[in-house]
């Protein structure tokens, strides 16, 4: 079993782009579970039709005993996708990464990655929040071996993917974490692809797959599902199954090389981002 992290700014449509890639890995028959680690327990909402959520940490905190199963909080979702979300801590108290460790860690003990339930894939939606330690709990505590961070063209996106680079490389030499690849969520700035194309280079990876800005993402998130789901034989149903055989079929896996401040500003300097 694969188990990957998708980490990216917050707003730049992370939550979007996986449910709609753990889609496409589907048509390939593969079996997904996605572990949502937001607080704002929206990482499943289209594979459940926009169905509430039973999330992990509320009902921790509502049952009076431990006799819990995982379907007390595990879903199946479209394409028989297994759906979770750890939820966060009450508003002002604690910290989202323990309470995404514990989510995790009870996973574990009912048997959610056991090999009977013979997953080829588990997705944890990271944290936007780069600032927060919670967002790398994931990678830390050797719970995926994989990342992915979704990206655009806009300043503060990359700025985000170097700060996230720097967490893997901290990271790699304890839990083996690597990373697969930059995915482009274009928001159609000028030179994109090739901007997003040489942050890759600079951070000694790759970009695996541009994905091109169409209103037809947000018609299906209207209805509350997918793009495979709600157009399966659109063009953007289309890109998000190639990024899934990207995906599947990836093996360029590295530890990144994250620049300076200096270095990055340089990079967008050429491209023309601070004229």
């Amino acid at each position: 079993m694969r188990k990957i992290a998708i980490y990216g700014r917050g707003g730049v449509g992370k939550s979007t782009t996986t449910q709609n890639v753990v889609a496409g890995l589907t048509d390939l028959d593969r079996k997904v579970m996605v572990v949502g680690c937001d607080s704002k327990a929206d990482s499943t909402r289209l594979l459940l039709g926009g169905f509430h959520q039973k999330i992990v940490l509320d009902t921790l905190r509502k049952e009076e005993d431990d006799d819990f199963n995982l379907e007390d909080f595990r879903q199946v979702g479209w394409g028989k996708t297994l759906c979770v979300e750890s939820g966060g801590p009450e508003p002002g108290v604690g910290c989202t990464g323990r309470g995404i460790l514990t989510s995790i860690g009870l996973l574990e003990q009912l048997g959610a990655y056991d090999d009977a339930v013979r997953l080829d894939y588990t997705f944890y939606d990271g944290l936007g929040d780069v600032v927060c330690g919670g967002f790398v709990m994931p990678i830390r505590e050797r719970k995926a071996q994989e990342v992915y961070i979704i990206t655009s063209g806009e300043i503060m996106a990359m700025y985000t993917v170097n700060n996230i680079c720097r967490s893997i490389q901290k990271y790699a030499t304890i839990g083996g974490i690597r990373l697969g690849g930059l995915i482009c969520n274009s928001r159609k700035i000028d030179q994109e692809n090739d901007l997003i194309k040489a942050l890759a280079e600079k951070l000694g990876t790759q970009m695996i797959y541009s994905i091109p800005r169409d209103n037809m993402v947000q018609r299906a998130e209207f209805h509350r599902k997918t793009v495979i789901e709600y157009a399966p034989e659109c063009e953007q149903a289309q890109h998000y199954r190639n990024l899934a055989m990207a995906i599947d079929q990836n093996t360029d896996f590295v530890t990144p090389k994250s620049m300076s401040s200096d270095r990055l500003e340089e990079l967008l300097v050429k491209f023309g981002l601070f004229d």
